[in-house]
């Protein structure tokens, strides 16, 4: 397979839109996205509250629409869009992380996925999991076949998949609400929406914010880190391996990454990946996979001892209930003790006050 390119860049506050032109560019981004092709925007929401690293920040976003803009990709091809899960409100988190106002300035408008028609597609793959967990079919937003598509993850560990970054971030994009179904077979899941990416889109770029990132209980209940990257690549597998290698993980012994790597669906050993821009070869940010309350209940009921409670409780209308109880666990016991003093503290940094300013 082709060596892959990953770009790699320092920044700071006071710079990110320039460096993120400046990672776009290096990558010669525009001799593979066509101009005549629209572009899907896939931002990332995994809370509807605003918490540092869990959600694309609005400086990722404007730094990319900024740069599309001055290269001539026209407005009315960019298409800004995020879905719901049983525990997130797109218009919600998009308000919350400065998303709506970063849209407002640039004459776009938000795209909720929940409100596009979702169609039943025909395809070629051979999934690994996604037909036997939807054995019936399932559909994706009939938008995004035929388009090209910009991820816009964040540097952060996840409890369900070790880490999250590109691929994952197809989960919250073309499976609809339901998609807690597949946290069983996570890994494989993230292969086959790989398949599926790689049939229906002409291109995937992947622009992820490591400015701030999330170690620990990810998605959610994370501890913020500021490390100052941004990567840029055409390969999410390959960026999803340098982005998990720098988080201080080995690449290959994340089963999403291992199995992407062996089927040909992108690279994800370190050593056939070339890096462009900051040597991070002795980058290790230490980072701890750590589960939340909510995502060890889950596992438990899921993988665990109370895996007959899995049909009843997670399969059924009686899935009103965890989402309930992660909704009170993450929004009014988590955050107001825990989280909201994260938060403030990271206000008080360069990153926060530039937050503070959008």
């Amino acid at each position: 397979m082709k060596r892959s390119k990953v770009v790699v860049l320092k920044t700071r506050p006071d710079s990110v839109l320039e460096d993120y032109s400046k990672l776009m560019r290096l990558l010669d981004y525009t001799s593979f996205l066509s101009k005549d092709t629209d572009i899907i925007l896939k931002l990332n929401l995994s809370w509807t509250k605003y918490f540092p690293g869990c959600s694309s920040s609005p400086w990722q976003l404007e730094g990319v629409l900024r740069t599309l803009l001055e290269d001539g990709y026209p407005k009315s091809g960019i298409l800004p869009v995020e879905n719901k899960t049983v525990v997130t409100d797109p218009i919600k988190g998009a308000l919350n992380n400065k998303w709506l106002s970063v849209l407002k300035s640039y004459g776009l408008h938000f795209i909720p996925l929940p409100t596009v028609k979702w169609i039943r597609y025909n395809f070629k793959s051979r999934f690994l999991k996604l037909d036997k967990i939807f054995p019936e079919g399932f559909e994706i937003p009939e938008m995004f076949v035929g388009k090209n598509i910009i991820h816009l993850p964040t540097v952060k560990t996840h409890g369900h998949s070790i880490t999250t970054g590109s691929i994952k971030n197809a989960f919250g994009g073309l499976l609809k609400e339901v998609r807690h179904y597949c946290h069983k077979y996570i890994h494989e899941v993230l292969v086959d929406l790989m398949m599926i990416q790689r049939e229906i889109h002409p291109n995937i770029l992947t622009v992820m914010d490591g400015t701030v990132c999330g170690d620990g209980a990810g998605p959610r209940t994370m501890i913020p880190r500021i490390k100052n990257y941004i990567l840029a690549s055409f390969d999410p597998v390959a960026i999803d391996a340098v982005s998990a290698k720098m988080m201080g993980f080995e690449p290959l012994e994340i089963p999403y990454i291992r199995m992407c790597h062996d089927m040909g669906l992108g690279i994800g050993d370190i050593k056939e990946i070339e890096i462009v821009g900051e040597d991070i070869s002795n980058v290790n940010f230490g980072f701890r996979v750590k589960r939340s309350l909510i995502i060890l209940g889950d596992q438990l009921v899921r993988k665990g001892p109370l895996n007959f409670l899995e049909k009843p409780l997670l399969h059924s209308p009686l899935m009103i209930l965890p989402t309930m109880a992660s909704n009170i666990y993450h929004d009014y016991i988590w955050y107001p003790t825990i989280g909201r003093l994260r938060v403030e503290r990271f206000m008080e940094t360069e990153w926060g006050n530039l937050f503070k300013r959008y």
